[in-house]
């Protein structure tokens, strides 16, 4: 059982509490750019100019950023200190998004969403290891985690009304400017509620390690986002997939012979958490996937503008909310296996509904019964795989564990993203072939 560092036991007691609330709220923040950005990329493009190429990088940069960092920073959080690494991504992150909120160039805008992903890198491993910390107790930790990941759910959720409400009636500057109170909130409240904490163990930073590792992360999460513009067979895809295949082999070869390995070999062989990981993947894909082509469905085939789309998206996050709460309890009860096979159920019987929808159905009848049994599982799944992920951490390797599965997440949501992308391109040609083929043999018959 994991147990909380000294310097910060004198603290909790009384402490720990506005602590989670300061933690989840910068969470609330991060997890509102990853969805903000989406909806506002129209206004954007009018303002600053950006080609169509070059207005996915809005959204990439962040990604590739955050993805790609999560390794180094969960690391470096354990040796240099949890708390100090939380505030310097606070604050990165916040600088990053007053220079996006002033941008006067795609550049300028570019440039700014990989600094906000790099401290989103750093801020976001570095609070939930200490939220491990803090609530070392089965019980307390999954009360604290449904809280974390309900508030991350509503942030995910919330982040499409708060964009199209800031869009239409302000500016999309607004939507980087709102982050501002919340770091500064942040940077002023944290560090009288947690003291430090960092591994007793003294070490260095594996920097061949953190190098390969980084530049694996980078190269995989580049891949899928170039495959989710274009065919899997481009040069700009195969690339950077062989390229991370190959810097992974290197990583795992450099990590079994160096004394101070960025990722133990000995932690990713826990069975418990190995298997988290593995299902918290699939888990990914499939869910990141959903949310996409749902919010797709939304404005495309149901016709609905931005503003209108996310607040149909609201019972999703009313579904996710509900789910967490009973999650703590489910796993108190029944454990967290039987806890995760329940909510895998729920959720493969949701999207079996959402499946089901045909052209002509309408929001209330067919997208919404689906989308509420669907959070309702992914509500119950998400801090249970979250308490299986950080079973045995302790304080020596709490941002480790953190940053695994958080970089686990991030790359499963870019396989399901671009997967479901090429799936739908495919169906698209090959439905547009088949009509094609139709009018030939109709022009053929007439003639």
């Amino acid at each position: 059982m994991p147990i909380p560092h000294p310097r910060i036991s004198r603290h909790v007691s009384t402490r720990r509490g506005p602590a989670l609330v300061v933690l989840c709220l910068v969470q609330f923040m991060l997890v509102l750019d990853d969805t903000v950005v989406s909806v506002a990329l129209p206004s954007v493009r009018d303002e600053l100019g950006f080609s169509a190429a070059g207005l996915t990088w809005v959204v990439n940069a962040y990604f590739l950023a955050f993805g790609g960092l999560l390794l180094l920073f969960g690391r470096a959080a354990d040796l240099l200190g949890r708390r100090r690494v939380f505030l310097s991504g606070v604050a990165l992150f916040g600088a990053a998004s007053l220079a996006c909120g002033l941008a006067q160039e795609p550049w300028h805008l570019v440039a700014g969403r990989f600094v906000q992903g790099a401290g989103a890198a750093m801020a976001g491993p570095a609070a939930l290891s200490l939220i491990t910390l803090l609530y070392p107790g089965t019980a307390e930790r999954a009360k604290a985690l449904s809280i974390w990941g309900g508030i991350a759910g509503l942030g995910a959720t919330v982040g499409l009304v708060i964009s199209g409400a800031l869009t239409d009636l302000a500016s999309w500057r607004w939507i980087f400017l709102v982050n501002l109170p919340v770091a500064a909130l942040a940077l002023a409240l944290l560090p009288r509620l947690v003291g430090e904490s960092r591994a007793t163990h003294t070490a260095r930073l594996d920097v061949p390690g953190a190098a390969l590792g980084t530049g694996a992360v980078l190269a995989l999460v580049y891949g899928l986002l170039q495959a989710g513009e274009s065919s899997w067979s481009e040069v700009t895809v195969l690339g950077p997939l062989a390229l991370a295949a190959v810097l992974a082999v290197t990583f795992l070869a450099v990590e079994s012979h160096v004394a101070e390995p960025l990722v133990p070999l000995s932690f990713l062989a826990s069975r418990t958490r190995a298997v988290a990981h593995g299902a918290t993947l699939l888990f990914s894909v499939a869910m990141f996937a959903m949310a996409f082509l749902l919010m797709i469905h939304l404005q495309t085939v149901l016709g609905y503008g931005p503003l209108k789309a996310g607040v149909a998206y609201l019972p999703y996050g009313a579904g996710i909310l509900i789910g967490m709460w009973l999650s703590s309890h489910a796993v108190m009860r029944l454990g967290i296996r039987p806890t995760l096979v329940t909510s895998f159920v729920i959720s493969a019987a949701g999207m079996l509904l959402l499946s089901g929808i045909a052209p002509g159905d309408g929001y209330a009848s067919g997208v919404l019964p689906g989308m509420l049994v669907s959070s309702l599982g992914c509500g119950l799944s998400l801090p249970t795989l979250t308490v299986a992920a950080l079973t045995g951490t302790t304080r020596e390797n709490a941002g480790l564990g953190s940053a695994l599965l958080s970089s686990v997440q991030q790359v499963g949501g870019a396989v399901g993203v671009a997967v479901l992308v090429t799936l739908a391109t495919r169906h698209s040609d090959a439905r547009a072939a088949r009509r094609s083929g139709s009018a030939a043999g109709a022009r053929g018959t007439r003639t």
